[in-house]
């Protein structure tokens, strides 16, 4: 089997100066796009009384698409399990490695993974404990409520129109390694997630950053917390009401960067559009209607939704 040239290979052979393929052009480097300062992304603590809680998550949904969940029910310890597992993972042979590499061209996420199953009869072939597929499905039933509420909607509407107990979890995992030459290059493009909602845990090495108000903005790391980012398909449901965070990762010259993404999504063929109840004459239909299959092919090869 052929071995994809993998950017963890480069970096432990060595490099003084970046491969050409990776030198971003010049106006998305970012020494020419630097995160503007004084500006601190949404922290929101799940302990809050319900109505606080839905008022912050819709502020931070509409304005940001983005926040940080803080005292959820996910420990640390099963966290620090999750990283551990993963930088077991990557010290594993490239062969190994390749046997979990996601291929865009087959609609996968890039990177490497695998789905998070909750039947017992599939075989689960990844580094993650069936408890944290549990507790994290918890967090997203959760985050789901909030957000229906948040719409004026009844609690399970969201989760409903993402087909329920049919919701899928997709694991990705991404290694950054130590860059040579940081300020030309990017781990991550900028770009948006096709999933409904993104659930990330990073490791201490900063690197996300958010696009708001026409600027990037640097994610602080904080021990613990959960990355929420709102992805396409919960931006198709809300009629806009809700944003699809566009976001990037920067890499570090010294250290390497690891974060573990759980992509939270429809069945494929699950139709997606706007929730009739929030479509009227002075709120029109914004985006038309389509299976999640037929979305993932338009993004995958760049075809208007």
């Amino acid at each position: 089997m052929e071995i994809i040239e993998r950017v963890q290979g480069l970096a432990l052979g060595g490099l003084d100066e970046l491969p050409t393929q990776f030198v971003r052009p010049a106006h998305e480097r970012p020494e020419n796009s630097k995160a503007v300062q004084g500006i601190t992304v949404p922290v929101i603590s799940i302990s809050q009384p319900t109505e606080i809680l839905v008022k912050e998550i819709y502020n931070a949904c509409s304005q940001w698409g983005f926040f940080l969940l803080t005292e959820h029910t996910i420990s640390p310890s099963l966290i620090g399990r999750l990283q551990a597992a993963g930088e077991e993972f990557f010290k594993l042979p490239q062969e190994e490695k390749e046997k979990y590499a996601n291929d865009p061209s087959s609609l996968k996420f890039e990177g490497y993974g695998t789905k998070m199953t909750r039947n017992h009869d599939e075989k689960v072939e990844w580094e993650v404990t069936e408890e944290y597929a549990k507790e994290l499905l918890k967090v997203t039933d959760a985050l789901l409520e909030l957000l229906s509420e948040g719409l004026g909607l009844e609690r399970k509407a969201l989760k409903s129109s993402l087909r329920g107990e049919e919701i899928e979890l997709e694991m990705k995992i991404n290694m950054y390694p130590p860059c040579p030459q940081p300020q030309l290059a990017l781990g991550v493009e900028p770009h948006t997630d096709m999933s409904a909602l993104t659930i990330l845990v990073p490791n201490d090495v900063p690197g996300l950053q958010v696009w708001n108000d026409h600027n990037w903005v640097a994610v602080d790391y904080l021990p613990n917390d959960l990355f929420i980012h709102v992805g396409d398909q919960i931006e198709v449901l809300s009629n806009g009401k809700y944003m699809s965070v566009l976001h990037r990762s920067l890499v570090n010259k010294d250290r390497m960067r690891m974060s573990w993404a759980v992509f939270c999504t429809p069945p494929l063929d699950a139709l997606i559009g706007p929730l009739p109840q929030l479509v009227n004459d002075e709120n029109p239909s914004k985006y038309s209607t389509k299976t999640y299959e037929e979305y993932r092919y338009r993004k995958f090869n760049k075809i208007p939704q």
